[in-house]
Parts: structure tokens; C-alpha cells; sequence
């Protein structure tokens, strides 16, 4: 497996940017920019291919709703020259409340979206010319709004690093898991738990699995939790320092009946606490809310225990199917934890 690890920074990016440096010469393949309703994370990742020197460099995620199919190329190919090659093309859907809300753009048909972003950006970085006649209408015809009518098919104009960027999708729904086993390189599922994310999604996977095209190869997957190698109970008690994230994707993130965290947790068996964390994060009662995410949860979806206790998840994850193992580390020293799990997975 590769190691992963989504860059976590609250307020200043710069600083979590500059220990990427030192997590890559400890072994780390991989660092992942979230973007949401923050810092923008195309700027960040350009910083970081600045600082770096070999590690892979991916948007988690990128929306497919704020950016134009032919900006999203010019991004991906933008970072992969500056990288020199070492970009990764994170796309997603987003959720209502954050393209609606923070975007003002319509939340609609996320499934046919996605795939005709990633079918241009494809034919972009080949230097095909752009067109399409989907939901993206390359060019853009009178017919379709154009004011003047005189836009043209372009193709990209610098030739790039890559004419192959791997692209990953974040999906939790069945049909968009579906979608993403079909077309895309790589899949981010998020909150994922081992021992049953077969039971979620196995039945998505194998539909897409079985229309995909041999030239993809096999379906990259990125997943995993903190990590912390330690013995007694208090090692353990950091898997408390994961509750407020459970809570807040669970609860928190949509509205009733358009929280697709909360919809996994209930696949997975939690329903009772999935409604109930929902109910408290939504009234406010925020603490209440983290302490009822079920420690089986933690315990399964995170590394954190004696060293054979962690190599035993790291087995799990592998036999789950997980390829590139993402990790934030819960300890003093983050790449001694990196290099130490760099040493067990390779």
C-alpha cells in the first residue's frame, strides 16, 4: 500500500505545508488538499509542489460544480507541470449546502456532471479540442445562450506534463460509487469502515467493476483514519480526538434526509446513534452528539493501539481493498509514526 495524508491546517496552511517536507523524506506517497469552503486548494498545492520533491500531490476535492470542465483542466494540468508530474485530479460532487450556498450554482444531476468533467478533462490533456454536447455545451452555441455566438472548439494550449492525469472521485451514494468504479482512477470513500464497507458498497463496486475499461487497470482506493503506535489506555483515549469529525460529518453535514455521512452510518449498522447524533448536532448540543459515535466505529475505522494492534488494522485495510492508506497521525512526532507504518506496509 502507499501512505496518505490529507493535509489538516486550521487557519494557516502554510504552516502544515511546510511538515509535508518532512513526512516525505519518512516515507509518505501521497498528500491530499481539502478545498470545501476554505482556502481555495489549488493555490496550496502548487505551494506544496514548490517544497516537495516526490510525493504525489491530490485535491480532496475539488467540486465539480464551481469550476468550468475547461478550468478544471487548465488546474490539473497547471499543477502537474509545476509538480513535474506528480499531480492528482480530486473530483466530487460537493453537498447542497456548500454549492448552493457558498457557490450559488444550482445543485443538480451530480452523477452526469461528474462523468462529462472528467471525459473533457481527459480529451483536454490530450490536446483534443473541447467539445461537448451534454450538460456542457463546448462551444457554446446562440441556440444555448451564447450572446455572441462566435466561440470556437480550443484545445489546450500548452502541452502537458502528463497526457494522463490520475483522476479520483469522493462518492458515498450507491450510484455514484457505482460511477466511479466505471470511469474514474482512483475512489475516496470517506469514514470507512473495513469490515463492512463491502456490505455498503460492494454491490456498487462490482456493477461499476464490471463496465470498466481495461485501459484504467484497476480502481485505486484511498481510505484510512488517525494513527497512533502506543501502549495503555491512554493511546486509546485518542480516539476521542476523532469524535468531533464523526459527529460533525454525520450530523452535521446536510440537512435531514441529505447527509450522505449519515446515510453510511446507518449502512453500517448505527442507524440508532446515526439519528440520534443528527438530532443533537442540529439542535447545537454538539458535545452530546460526539459522545454517542460508537467506539466500535472508531475503533474500526482508525489505527490507533500497540504496534500489533495497528499492523492487524493495516492488514484489514489492505484485505479491504484499500490501495494508498491515508493517515493523520495523533502523535508528538508525525514522521516517526509515517516511517514506522511506511516500514510495516512495504
Amino acid at each position: 500500500m502507499k501512505l496518505s495524508m490529507p493535509l489538516m491546517y486550521a487557519g494557516n496552511p502554510r504552516e502544515a505545508a511546510d511538515q509535508v517536507s518532512q513526512l516525505e523524506k519518512a516515507g509518505l506517497d501521497t498528500v491530499w488538499v481539502a478545498e470545501a469552503y476554505g482556502f481555495d486548494a489549488p493555490t496550496l498545492m502548487g505551494y506544496l509542489a514548490a517544497k516537495t520533491e516526490t510525493i504525489e500531490i491530490g485535491s480532496a476535492i475539488l467540486n465539480v460544480y464551481s469550476r468550468t470542465p475547461g478550468a478544471l483542466l487548465q488546474t490539473a494540468a497547471g499543477l502537474d507541470n509545476v509538480s513535474g508530474g506528480r499531480a492528482i485530479l480530486g473530483l466530487g460532487a460537493s453537498g447542497p449546502q456548500v454549492i448552493e450556498g457558498f457557490h450559488g450554482v444550482p445543485y443538480s444531476k451530480p452523477l452526469a456532471r461528474t462523468a462529462e468533467v472528467i471525459d473533457i478533462v481527459r480529451r483536454g490533456l490530450k490536446r483534443e479540442k473541447l467539445q461537448s454536447d451534454g450538460l456542457y455545451k463546448l462551444p457554446l452555441s446562440k441556440q444555448d445562450g451564447a450572446v455572441t455566438g462566435l466561440g470556437k472548439a480550443l484545445k489546450l494550449l500548452n502541452h502537458p506534463e502528463r497526457d494522463s492525469i490520475p483522476i479520483y472521485i469522493a462518492a458515498l451514494g450507491a450510484k455514484s460509487v457505482e460511477q466511479t468504479a466505471e470511469i474514474a482512477d482512483g475512489w475516496i470513500p470517506m469514514l470507512f469502515h473495513p469490515e463492512k464497507a463491502h456490505l455498503v458498497w460492494g454491490d456498487a463496486l462490482a456493477a461499476g467493476t464490471a463496465r470498466r475499461s481495461p485501459d484504467l487497470g484497476s480502481l485505486e482506493i484511498n481510505a484510512g483514519g488517525m494513527v497512533a503506535i502506543g501502549e495503555g489506555p491512554e493511546t486509546k483515549a485518542l480516539l476521542d480526538f476523532a469524535r468531533p469529525l464523526y459527529a460533525l460529518y454525520v450530523g452535521g453535514m446536510g440537512a435531514k434526509g441529505k447527509n450522505f455521512y449519515n446515510d453510511v452510518a446507518c449502512a453500517y449498522g448505527f442507524e440508532k446513534e446515526a439519528a440520534q447524533i443528527q438530532d443533537l448536532y442540529l439542535s447545537g448540543k454538539k458535545k452530546e452528539a460526539e459522545a454517542l459515535v460508537p467506539l466500535e466505529w472508531l475503533e474500526a475505522a482508525n489505527l490507533v493501539g500497540p504496534a500489533s494492534y495497528v499492523r492487524e488494522r493495516l492488514e484489514a485495510f489492505r484485505e479491504s481493498g484499500v490501495t494508498n492508506l491515508s493517515l493523520t497521525p495523533a502523535t508528538e512526532d508525525p514522521a516517526a509514526t509515517i516511517a514506522q507504518v511506511k516500514e510495516w506496509v512495504s
